[in-house]
C-alpha cells in the first residue's frame, strides 16, 4: 500500500485511516475490487494510495498552492486498486477531483449503510451487532492463526492465508466493533470501558504489524472482549 511519491507521503496514522475507510475494497464505486487476494498460493495486495490533488506540481490534478502536508493528508488521498489508480492519473481530465472525492464519500456511505454505527437503546441490542463480528474473528483465529500446526511450515501457505484474513476480515471487523462501542459507551460498565481501551490498543498493534510491517509484538487480545455487553 506504499505511496510511490515521497514528496507527499502519508504518515502511518493516515495509512491506517485509509485502510479502515476502504473496508478492504477499491473505493471506486464502479470497481470495488478486493484489495487483498490470494494468487497462486500467495497472499498479495493490489492496494495503492492515490492523491486527489497531485503529490507534485506537475502531476495529475495538480494544485501548486497546497503544502506537502496537505497533499499527504487523509482528505487528499483515496485507496484504489492498481488499475483504478493508473486510470485516474493517466486520464486526469476524465477523473476530476470532485469525482474522486465523490467516490470516497459514496464508499463511506455504503460502508456505513452495511455496517452503520448506531446508538442502541439497550445492551442486548448492542450486543446483537457486536457479537457476530467477535465470533467471526475468533473463528478465523482458531482456524488460521499463527498457533496452528501448518504455520510452522513456511511452504504451507498458512502464513499468507493468515495475513490475508487479518487484512480482509479481522481488522475491518475490529474497527467496526470499536466504532459501535464508542457510539454506545453509555451502555458499558466501567470495567468494560477498560477492556475496550485494551482492545483498541490491541488493534493498533495489529495494524502496525500487518499494515506497516513493523517487527514488533502485538498486545494480546483482552479476554473480556468476547463477553462485552453480556448480561
Amino acid at each position: 500500500m506504499a505511496c510511490p511519491r515521497g514528496a507527499a507521503s502519508p504518515d502511518s496514522n493516515t495509512q491506517r485511516r485509509l485502510f479502515a475507510a476502504s473496508g478492504g475494497y477499491c473505493q471506486n464505486p464502479a470497481c470495488e475490487r478486493e484489495l487483498f487476494v490470494d494468487a497462486a498460493g500467495k497472499s498479495i495486495h493490489v492496494a495503492e494510495m492515490a492523491h486527489v490533488f497531485a503529490a507534485n506540481d506537475d502531476g495529475p490534478r495538480a494544485k501548486p498552492q497546497m503544502s506537502k502536508a496537505q497533499r499527504g493528508a487523509f482528505e487528499n488521498l483515496i485507496l484504489l486498486c492498481a488499475v483504478c489508480h493508473t486510470m485516474i492519473d493517466k486520464a486526469p481530465d476524465a477523473y476530476p477531483d470532485d469525482m474522486i472525492l465523490g467516490w470516497k464519500r459514496d464508499h463511506a456511505k455504503k460502508l456505513q449503510g452495511l455496517f452503520g454505527v448506531i446508538k442502541f437503546p439497550d445492551r442486548v441490542a448492542a450486543r446483537a451487532v457486536v457479537a457476530p463480528l467477535l465470533d467471526e474473528n475468533r473463528a478465523i483465529f482458531e482456524r488460521y492463526g499463527p498457533h496452528i500446526e501448518a504455520a510452522r511450515d513456511p511452504e504451507s501457505g498458512a502464513a499468507q492465508i493468515w495475513q490475508r484474513k487479518m487484512l480482509t476480515r479481522i481488522l475491518p471487523n475490529s474497527n467496526r466493533i470499536i466504532a459501535q462501542l464508542d457510539a454506545n459507551r453509555a451502555l458499558l460498565t466501567s470495567d468494560e470501558s477498560v477492556v475496550v481501551e485494551a482492545f483498541r490498543q490491541h488493534i493498533d498493534d495489529l495494524e502496525a504489524v500487518h499494515i506497516e510491517a513493523r517487527l514488533e509484538d502485538a498486545s494480546r487480545f483482552p479476554a473480556g472482549m468476547q463477553n462485552i455487553l453480556k448480561g
